[in-house]
């Protein structure tokens, strides 16, 4: 079975972080493994809470995973601070890790900052380098390019800018800002547009950790870059289609909604529609 690590930190209402990536990766077949890099306290409504895991410990459940059951892909979320950042970078160098995913969350949508501005230097000068993808939302690729982006030939010349400079594929998400849900993937010079149905749920937390961790579980399969991001997105698409509706905030996707069978049945089903499931029906 392929193998699959995530750095990352701790969602206590499931949606993200760790726990949206262990979701996914499952769902998409793989082994998973986790490196927590924070804990937060938080639900649907907002975070109340974090508490950051020293770099030495870090590195300690880094060294742990590599040492027994080698990732065949790893995926690097939210990490606030510079020494968290050098702490991955040196031991993913160290252990010659393979198809890193970094989903390099600075930025929130709303255009808020989510890590220190000595965080992001750090993140560029240490971490980025050595990616094999980065899947940054538009502010994050205006912080990244050094250009305003606003029009999807922006979101090109952008692209190709970040590659460039880290010699590494690029997927600019566009979201609702500039599209509807059109990412860019550009890598060896050339770029292909990925282009997507809005799906009208306003429960979307946790998009960018799931969509980055399926990534990761597709390139630990063995698929290439084009079509390890092509199933992701139609992965998360489908969990985006399930309309999970749960909690008084943005709510969660159902990250399971492709998980079927006899122990996934509900008390009080039958075994017709226990079939029924397992026939995908």
């Amino acid at each position: 079975m392929r193998t699959a690590l995530t750095i990352a930190g701790s969602d206590s209402s499931g949606g993200a972080g760790i726990q949206a990536d262990i979701k996914t990766m499952t769902a998409n077949g793989v082994f998973a493994m986790s490196a927590i890099t924070a804990l937060t306290a938080q639900n649907t409504t907002g975070v109340t809470g974090i508490m950051e895991v020293s770099p030495e410990f870090l590195e300690e459940q880094i060294d742990c995973i590599f040492t027994d059951i080698r990732p065949d892909a790893v995926k690097i979320g939210m990490v606030s601070s510079a020494g968290l950042i050098t702490a991955i970078a040196d031991r993913l160098k160290e252990y010659h890790a393979e198809n890193i995913v970094v989903d390099p969350v600075m930025v929130a949508t709303s255009g808020a900052k989510l890590i220190s501005d000595d965080a992001v230097a750090t993140l560029k000068e240490k971490l980025l380098p050595i990616a094999d993808i980065l899947t940054p939302n538009i502010p994050e690729t205006e912080v990244l390019s050094g250009m305003e982006v606003k029009t999807e030939e922006d979101m090109v010349s952008a692209a190709r800018k970040i590659s460039e400079q880290y010699q590494c594929a690029v997927l600019v998400k566009g979201g609702h800002q500039l599209n509807d849900a059109n990412d860019l993937l550009y890598r060896n010079g050339e770029c292909r547009w990925f282009y997507g149905k809005r799906i009208d749920n306003p429960n979307t937390h946790g998009t960018g950790c799931t969509l980055s961790s399926a990534i990761a579980s597709n390139l630990a399969k063995g698929f290439p870059m084009d079509e390890s991001v092509e199933r992701a997105k139609e992965y998360i698409s489908g969990a985006l289609g399930a309309m999970l509706d749960l909690g008084r905030g943005s709510g969660p996707m159902n990250h399971a909604f492709d998980i079927t069978g006899r122990f996934a049945v509900e008390a009080g089903e039958d075994q017709a529609v226990t079939a029924d499931r397992e026939g995908g029906k």
